[in-house]
């Protein structure tokens, strides 16, 4: 059965919502308002999806003062809601004040019923998706909690990365994990852990690029009283400390020639000798590594021993790269911002439309670990309700808020809209045309219009 999202009018003038209510009520569920407690006593009954306001309303019908309290204490109810604001030609300043409050958009008086339609489903489209997207969020959250060490993500690379962690996690192979820096590597490390029979024992963690040579075999093996000047007493080292839990080597890649002999040699026999010790220790320990660069290619370079790497990488896990990973980017995002703003006491709603397009478009060569960076730092400097491109110091990608980009911002957004409807049916236009409430031959026009690519054949 359809179900038709709910669309709640508000506008004093009676004559103005009959004719909305005629034009839209075989579409949606419609509720209405005259003014501010009657609009807001319908927000909090009947949540509605969208919200048609005119910024008019009495006691200051000449002015702006409780439509734009009313789309204030509306996006506090629901965050998600799309408010659509009414203005005149002479409101450009009103509406612009709406934007930056948090409105979706604005739709000139008089208004025009093909664009007002228009602009209707892409606020009703991206609604569903967005609270698609927080369910998503949720579980991710949760599973990330609770099974995932705080790992994240709906996209088809994370689901797989998460596959993967099951299946290896219950085995008691050495496991390699691959990605750039910033990926989250440790964290798939301990997600494995946590899902292996060691779970009860220790995590032991060395990046063994952080590390001085000279120090590295010492820390790795331990040592005996009087094995060098300094050695004052007995030290056991992190193979040592990790025994019947998880050694996780990261940036394995940096070990020196020398103590890969070493180490290759425990992986064989499960045992090692402290430095001035002659006592072979048989040590219970699995070895899980990650690595940021081409080990094939240090190989071929004679500066990493091919045995070992087949020592290490009985199975890998490569990690994708945060702008590979689509919609976990603001998924990601939220997350940073709900955590910092908490921790910083600061009432910050969620991120302006420009700044979601600037998160989206941007590389992000230091991938997650950088995104953090970034929220944490627009956390501390956004004043108002809302983060900016500004405050991520990200260059945004949407057309300037004014008059002679208004179609422009249209085009934007719709763009936005088939491109994301089209991932969600993973390229089948049939079903992307479905979401989108339009036909195929539409969609067809849509994609060539905008130059996105039909990715799976029908």
């Amino acid at each position: 059965m359809n179900i038709h999202p709910t669309l709640l009018l508000v506008d004093d003038d009676s004559e103005i919502r009959e004719q909305m209510k005629w034009a839209l009520a075989s579409d949606y569920e419609l509720l209405e308002a005259a003014d501010r407690p009657s609009a807001l006593r319908s927000v909090r009954q009947g949540m509605p999806q969208i919200i048609l306001l005119d910024l008019g309303l009495p006691p200051d019908t000449d002015g702006a003062s409780e439509g734009l309290a009313v789309l204030r204490e509306t996006l506090q109810i629901n965050p998600l809601a799309k408010v659509i604001v009414l203005t005149g030609n002479s409101d450009r300043a009103n509406a612009i004040a709406a934007i930056q409050s948090g409105g979706y958009d604005f739709i000139e008086k008089p208004v025009q019923l093909d664009v007002l339609k228009v602009v209707l489903q892409r606020a009703a489209y991206l609604f569903n998706l967005e609270q698609e997207n927080r369910s998503l969020q949720e579980q991710a959250g949760q599973a990330g909690q609770n099974e995932f060490e705080g790992l994240m993500g709906n996209s088809r690379h994370m689901q797989q990365v998460f596959r993967n962690i099951r299946l290896v996690g219950s085995s008691d192979v050495p496991v390699l994990i691959t990605g750039e820096s910033g990926t989250g590597k440790e964290l798939v490390a301990r997600a494995i852990h946590r899902q292996s029979g060691r779970r009860s024992g220790a995590f032991v963690a060395i990046n063994c690029g952080a590390i001085p040579e000279t120090l590295l075999e010492s820390e790795l093996f331990g040592y005996e009283k009087g094995a060098f000047t300094g050695a004052v007493q007995q030290r056991k080292g992190r193979i040592e400390s990790a025994r019947g839990g998880t050694l996780f080597l990261d940036e394995i890649g940096d070990i020196p020639l020398g103590l890969q002999v070493k180490l290759l040699r425990f992986l064989q026999n499960h045992e090692i000798q402290r430095l001035g010790g002659k006592e072979a220790i048989v040590v219970d320990a699995r070895i899980l590594a990650a690595t940021n660069i081409d080990l094939q290619k240090a190989i071929n370079e004679g500066r990493f021993r091919e045995d070992l790497y087949y020592r290490l990488c009985v199975v890998t896990i490569p990690v994708p790269p945060l702008r590979e990973r689509g919609s976990d980017i603001p998924l990601l995002a939220r997350e940073f911002l709900l955590k910092f703003s908490d921790e910083m006491k600061k009432p910050i709603k969620g991120f302006a439309p420009q700044a979601v397009d600037a998160l989206t478009a941007y590389g992000w060569p230091g991938n997650v670990r950088e995104l953090e960076n970034r929220i944490k730092r627009a956390v501390v400097m956004t004043e108002g309700w809302y983060v900016t491109p500004e405050n991520l110091e990200l260059q945004s990608t949407a057309p300037s808020f004014d008059t002679s980009t208004l179609k422009a911002s249209r085009d934007h957004r719709e763009r936005d809209l088939v491109r994301l409807a089209m991932e969600k049916a993973e390229g089948n236009v049939t079903r992307a045309a479905s979401y989108l409430g339009v036909s195929r031959p539409t969609l067809y026009q849509l994609l060539a219009r905008y130059g996105l690519k039909k990715t799976k054949a029908e």
